[in-house]
């Protein structure tokens, strides 16, 4: 059975309920990338202690999407293309090692469940148009459920419970219409295809692959942009 990342389980105290409505907030963009948090204000908006809001702040904090300094107080992360591109550098190695695991420790019925949601994935218009391909957060992200299925406390710890929201931000915020939707899809396939082959060298080599073209795609965008202006 898959390990849970804490962070999408459903919120229980009160501590919980804060941290999961700021961090939609901030991934969403409705708290602004680079804003100040102000605590008082945001005690008195939830209506909480400010020993409550600063457990939700310090979760936050852990999954790098506020930064908070001595004598400065809090804001929420920066989105830029630098920060952005190691990002991706990361999980090219990380991820790549996720899907080696996940094709050695992956159940057969993670692995139908997997296929079943690529098959939901094809059925959406933006994808088909090859516009967007946009997936939920959770259980109906490919990248999630394959870190999941790595079956590794320490790289579900890492991707899905440190960076996983960050990703998700970085995401929605820079735009999600690409020209490699369609060929991201198939390359999803491909890789969940190695996994069920339980072949963990070629599904590694896939999914870095995957993330490396991902990042490529961004720098030709940032480069294109640059010539423009």
């Amino acid at each position: 059975m898959a390990l849970n990342n804490p962070t999408l389980e459903t919120p229980v105290t009160t501590a919980d309920k804060v941290f999961d409505s700021m961090l939609h907030a901030i991934v969403d963009g409705k708290i602004p990338a680079g804003s100040k948090i102000s605590e008082p204000e945001l005690a008195k908006q939830y209506e909480i202690s400010r020993s409550t809001l600063r457990e939700a702040l310090n979760r936050l904090e852990k999954c790098h999407l506020i930064e908070r300094k001595a004598n400065v107080g809090s804001r929420v992360v920066e989105c830029t293309i630098e920060s952005l591109l190691e990002i991706y550098i990361v999980r090219e190695s990380l991820e790549g090692m996720a899907c080696r695991q996940a094709a050695i420790h992956m159940t057969d019925q993670e692995i139908n469940e997997m296929q079943n949601m690529l098959k939901q994935h094809a059925t959406a218009q933006a994808l088909k148009d090859g516009i967007a391909y946009y997936q939920e957060e959770g259980d109906l992200d490919f990248h999630y459920k394959v870190i999941l299925g790595s079956h590794n406390k320490q790289l579900i710890n890492i991707l899905c419970g440190q960076l996983y929201h960050l990703v998700r931000m970085y995401r929605i915020q820079f735009g999600m219409n690409s020209p490699r939707a369609t060929r991201a899809f198939d390359e999803h396939s491909r890789i969940i295809d190695a996994i069920a082959d339980r072949d963990g060298e070629l599904a590694e080599l896939l999914m870095r692959r995957h993330i490396a073209a991902s990042r490529k795609n961004i720098e030709k965008k940032i480069t294109q942009l640059n010539s423009d202006s």
